[in-house]
């Protein structure tokens, strides 16, 4: 038996979903605030998350983020907010799916079907996923190749994809400059290590919301960089 959370503050509604999904032979649990339900979200099993936009305390999205830091499984996102950036947001956080109120219960139920269906298919099928490191709002799909910035992809060299990945597996880390010259350009006398310092600064261009307050790779006066988490 599958089992599904709701994070859902109107009440009627959540006990609406919850009566159609029982009846189709889930199990159902349900959080009115969004600070218990992303606790329940992280720490318990769950098949597949029902998640409304707008909640007391933590907001949907913030949720959302965070599931997808540690869990690959189905997230539906719900919302009386019909704008498309709403739902683009969502999507690009990782939601698998995004359902404006007021929905049939019936609607409801075939979505959940088909995104456990499809999920199962995919762990059962041998398949295996894209190698991915996600931090605070930054996606790295190391199988593509391919960087998103809150939903946004950014275009990267081979040189700056290369060096933003290992900055990023390897956080909170001060590494010289000369160190990650040789990481990243496999030379240890050859070449100037100022392309360190350009390469970065390229790198906080596509990745800082504000360059001259780096939230992400931060200089170490006298000593290198590191990526903060």
């Amino acid at each position: 038996m599958s089992k599904i959370l709701i994070i859902e503050d109107e009440m009627s509604i959540a006990e609406l979903e919850k009566d159609y999904l029982e009846l189709s032979g889930f199990e159902v649990e349900i959080e009115s605030t969004g600070d218990k339900g992303e606790e329940r979200a992280l720490n318990e099993e769950f098949e597949l998350i029902i998640l409304d936009l707008m909640l007391p305390n933590v907001d949907g999205f913030e949720i959302c983020k965070k599931i997808r830091t540690l869990k690959n499984i189905p997230i539906i996102m719900v919302s009386a907010k019909k704008d498309d950036i709403d739902k683009i947001r969502g999507l690009g956080l990782g939601a698998d799916d995004y359902m404006t109120k007021p929905f049939s219960p019936s609607e409801l139920v075939a979505r959940v079907k088909a995104h456990l269906a499809r999920y199962e298919r995919l762990i059962g099928s041998g398949v295996k996923e894209n190698e991915v490191i996600e931090i605070r709002g930054i996606k790295i799909d190391k199988t593509a190749r391919r960087v998103y910035v809150n939903g946004v992809e950014k275009n990267f060299t081979t040189k700056e994809f290369d060096l933003l990945t290992f900055l990023a597996e390897n956080p909170n880390h001060v590494y010289t400059k000369e160190e990650l010259f040789q990481e990243i350009w496999d030379m240890e006398s050859l070449g100037d290590i100022a392309t360190v310092t350009v390469h970065i600064k390229k790198i906080r261009e596509k990745i800082e919301f504000n360059t001259s307050k780096p939230q992400y790779i931060e200089t170490i006066w006298g000593v290198g960089y590191r990526f903060k988490v």
